[in-house]
């Protein structure tokens, strides 16, 4: 029967429509890169440096009560979610605190403070108003904002609970990592932001990138970018560094982490059309994809020891040192200072490769030869006088 087009149906189309395509563009970001890239530019001379003595890196007092709660019931929602349950779990391993510091040193984030576990508003609050490299306008308003809820709502206690509780996170009004799981993934995505961010050489673009989160529809948007690129960038680093077991593990945690985002954001779109139950079925049914997207792009990660790249981890090349092809003269970039590391220097070279040393200048003099400096006479120096004290150094000597 002809007539007109059923609105309800076109709207459900249309919603199909620009669900598919949002999964298959967040699906088709999620994706390792190799050669890896260092990041762009790092710290400028506004960077907020650390104070002299202070560690990059600091750790919460441990606290079973606190970390009890916050690990076996504020939490509990998220590992469901992403089915991990190291997820917020308040217990940061020496292993996966050292892949962060590698990961930091590597791109040359030497002064990015990062918190394991731990509640620190004095501490950033200091470090919001000392952050000159963000523009004071978007740290006074956004980054006031980000500070005080970190102050009024802990994570420490509150991480992975839904609405308030937040979780592992990267602020940039501030330069800090805030890390409450012990997933290798997890801290790296974590890092990547902090790189991301640090690519912005102009720090007037760098708080306009911060601020664009924070507006209502186009923030969604880019907050599916900021998340593409951090995820990424920690899938080209396990793939640079580690072995395909630390690469399998980061696609089943950062494709269904992803996931949420895009369900999200996909709930938002739907809510344009639908309403009810079904906004939930969206956004949970994304992150089921993203689980399964994850645990198939796995199964074609090939088995390896290492990583392709494992100098990565060393940073940048020194200067001087070729890089890219055999031969090749370009210019590398610095290592970071950070890294405080001596490069390696051939002992001698071969005798076939030596290099001759030039030869004199025609004006030069020749030096005499040791028997051709005359000899005083013994009886040449005077003998001291009388009153003279033996053993008395001379003015030269002090």
């Amino acid at each position: 029967m002809s007539g007109a087009p059923d609105p309800t149906r076109t709207r459900r189309r249309s919603l199909g429509a620009g669900l598919v395509g949002l999964l298959a563009a967040g699906q088709l970001l999620g994706c390792a890169t190799t050669p890896y890239s260092f990041a762009a530019h790092g710290e400028t001379d506004l960077t907020l440096k650390l104070r002299e003595g202070e560690s990059q890196i600091e750790r919460g007092v441990p606290n079973a009560w606190i970390d009890g709660f916050g690990h076996y019931f504020f939490s509990l929602p998220t590992k469901l979610i992403l089915l991990d349950w190291k997820v917020d779990n308040h217990d940061i391993s020496p292993e996966v605190e050292k892949s962060l510091e590698e990961y930091l040193h590597a791109n040359g984030l030497c002064n990015t403070k990062v918190r394991l576990n731990q509640y620190a508003p004095g501490g950033e609050w200091q470090r919001l108003f000392k952050n000159r490299e963000m523009p004071g306008g978007w740290r006074y308003t956004l980054g006031l904002l980000a500070v005080s809820f970190y102050t009024i709502l802990p994570e420490r206690l509150l991480a992975g609970f839904p609405f308030i509780g937040g979780g592992d996170h990267y602020n940039p009004f501030t330069n800090t990592v805030s890390i409450y799981s012990d997933r290798r993934p997890v801290v790296l995505h974590e890092g990547g932001h902090a790189k991301d961010f640090a690519s912005w050489q102009n720090r007037h673009w760098m708080g306009v990138y911060a601020a664009l989160r924070s507006i209502p529809l186009l923030g969604l948007v880019v907050a599916l970018w900021q998340e593409a690129v951090a995820t990424n960038d920690a899938l080209s680093w396990e793939l640079a560094t580690a072995g395909s077991r630390e690469s399998k593990t980061a696609y089943r945690t950062l494709y269904p982490a992803y996931g949420t985002y895009l369900g999200g954001t996909a709930q938002t779109a739907a809510s344009f059309f639908v309403g009810g139950w079904i906004l939930y079925a969206v956004q949970y049914g994304i992150v089921v994809v993203g689980h399964v997207a994850g645990q198939t792009r796995a199964l074609f990660v090939r088995d390896r020891d290492a990583g392709l790249e494992p100098d990565v981890v060393e940073g940048p090349p020194a200067p001087g040192l070729a890089v890219g092809a055999a031969g090749s003269t370009e210019a590398a970039a610095p290592r970071p200072p950070c890294m405080q590391r001596i490069e390696a220097v051939p002992a001698a070279l071969p005798a076939e490769d030596a290099i001759p040393a030039p030869p004199p200048p025609q004006d030069a003099v020749p030096a005499p030869a040791e028997d051709a400096v005359p000899r005083p006479p013994e009886d040449a120096n005077p003998a001291p006088p009388e009153d003279a004290v033996p053993g008395t150094p001379s003015s030269e000597g002090l």
